[in-house]
């Protein structure tokens, strides 16, 4: 996988899927196991992270950023990279969206991956909004970025800490072990340390508790472990017969 630089177009490659999440570890916690079931189907995926982490409580920019390179390795991605914008303070701009915009025109992502546009962390919310107007300037052809236009297909919202139903449920129960290891990567974040100590849930409970949410939204799709999205537009069905989770 490319090294982390600070020109994230530097060694772009062709991606059917692409996350895009405000901080490193945020994709790890809410569609890693998703990215590892697309690659295991061999999907080429990538993740675009917009901080680099210099705004939390624990870890530098430097130590999440060695971190998101080891958790990309366990997720399988074959590119990821991290712009500069603000930690905290991302904002919904044209620059931004122009930003975003030229790393998806050299991606050209078929899918793209965004948080849920409601979250206790206002970045969250923001990218939410921040990466649909990209996506959907990365397609006018007047808009000048040095590259060619491409618009994703499809794009739907990570929605594991929103409170909503979701649109649909990806299994991710042979991946589950392995997208732990991708969030632990993050071990300046999730070990035990004074830092932020009464913020973020001991070493000891994550697991149990990461587990048990993928165990919920599994449970609503009759598979173990799933990981939740929604989808805006309304769905099309083929074939009646085929249409998957019981309904008895």
């Amino acid at each position: 996988m490319p090294a982390l630089n600070s020109d994230p177009l530097a060694e772009s490659i062709p991606t059917d899927v692409l996350a895009i999440a405000a901080h490193r570890d945020d994709v790890e916690q809410t569609c890693g196991g998703t990215l590892l079931r697309m690659a295991a189907r061999g999907l080429c995926t990538a993740i675009l992270d917009l901080t680099q982490g210099e705004a939390g409580t624990r870890g530098s920019a430097e130590e999440r950023a060695q971190e998101a390179a080891q958790a990309a390795k366990f997720l399988g991605v074959g590119w990821r990279q991290a712009l500069d914008l603000p930690d905290g303070a991302i904002e919904n701009s044209h620059t931004n969206r122009m930003r975003i915009a030229r790393v998806v025109r050299s991606l050209q992502p078929r899918v793209v991956i965004l948080p849920y546009w409601q979250a206790r962390h206002p970045d969250h919310a923001i990218v939410a909004s921040l990466g649909y107007e990209a996506c959907f300037l990365s397609g006018l052809a007047k808009v000048d970025t040095g590259s060619h236009p491409h618009r994703p297909f499809k794009i739907v919202y990570a929605s594991l800490y929103a409170d909503v139903r979701p649109s649909f449920i990806v299994d991710i129960t042979p991946f589950i072990e392995q997208r732990h290891q991708a969030l632990m990567a993050y071990a300046s974040q999730y070990a035990n340390q004074t830092a932020g100590a009464g913020l973020f849930v001991p070493e000891e409970e994550i697991r149990d508790r990461t587990f048990a949410e993928a165990r919920h939204y599994g449970l609503l799709a009759g598979v173990r472990y799933g990981e939740p999205f929604v989808q805006k537009e309304v769905g099309l069905v083929d074939d009646l017969t085929l249409v998957p989770v019981q309904s008895i």
